[in-house]
């Protein structure tokens, strides 16, 4: 097979691909950013990927998407991740919620109302009326606040993997991270602890901060709740809508993250042996 016979089927392919997560037919722009970019890369090679599902390739992506702070991506990709029956609303909505955390509350009431556009749009489409949203109430979580910083203070260590955490006097420490992030969201149904981690990663992976960044990675490896090809994967994902150079420094952490998990695994075996 030719040059020309092979990069055609490599776009057919991503026109495949890109119809069937998209949920719509890919557009008709035939500029190298569409063709050679958009289909003949993102969906011809990275969306058809073994490793991760496309189910967890849409919570990276939404993230990656909602951070980017242009309007019509977020759109399609909410509209395909609730068209396709991948995510449901619900979910989206936790996931929205969760982004607020890792992203801040300015994008993620960008991202709240498209949804709510979206999730009407779909039903709209399919001519039924659009469901009332769950109630909120009565919360899952404690309403006493001890019980609060108990219930978050035994979250933290859990989904980080730490044996201590932080000081609940300080107020950043104990009524935002202790009080609502680990004694609210993280525990919050609706979304499972998988869904939570690829978002957070996703998350720390755009927002340059050191710690978060190697924190997350790290505490998803020695959960695993993500495996260590798994994550590779996540960081191509978030590449193809982040940026390589992102993704690159994400990748280093990932290496540097997996060396370490390894080293205490040995440990530990050693110990328990």
């Amino acid at each position: 097979m030719g040059t020309t016979d092979t990069s055609t089927a490599r776009s057919e392919r991503g026109r495949s691909a890109f119809t069937d997560v998209m949920t719509f037919e890919p557009p008709a722009d035939s500029s190298p950013t569409m063709t050679g970019g958009l289909i003949d890369f993102v969906f011809a090679e990275v969306w058809t990927r073994p490793v991760l599902s496309r189910r967890d390739r849409r919570f990276i992506t939404l993230s990656c998407v909602a951070d980017s702070d242009v309007e019509q991506p977020l759109v399609d990709h909410v509209y395909a991740a609730l068209n396709s029956g991948d995510i449901s609303i619900t979910e989206m909505r936790e996931a929205v919620l969760h982004f607020a955390v890792y992203a801040g509350w300015p994008k993620a009431s960008r991202f709240n109302i498209i949804v709510d556009m979206q999730w009407e749009r779909i039903h709209r489409e399919r001519d039924l009326p659009t469901p009332a949203p769950e109630p909120l109430l009565p919360l899952v979580t404690p309403s006493d606040p001890e019980e609060r910083l108990v219930q978050g203070t035994a979250t933290f260590k859990d989904v980080n993997c730490l044996p201590f955490a932080p000081d609940r006097d300080n107020p950043y420490q104990g009524a935002g991270i202790l009080n609502f992030v680990f004694g609210e969201m993280w525990v919050r149904p609706g979304l499972s602890m998988r869904a939570r981690r690829l978002i957070t990663v996703a998350c720390v992976g755009f927002q340059d901060a050191p710690i978060p960044i190697l924190s997350h990675v790290y505490a998803a490896l020695k959960s695993r709740d993500i495996s260590f090809e798994e994550m590779d994967e996540l960081a191509l994902q978030f590449g193809a809508y982040s940026g390589l150079p992102k993704a690159a420094h994400l990748s280093q952490v990932i290496s540097e993250q997996k060396a370490r998990v390894l080293d205490e695994w040995r440990a530990e075996a050693e110990t328990n042996s």
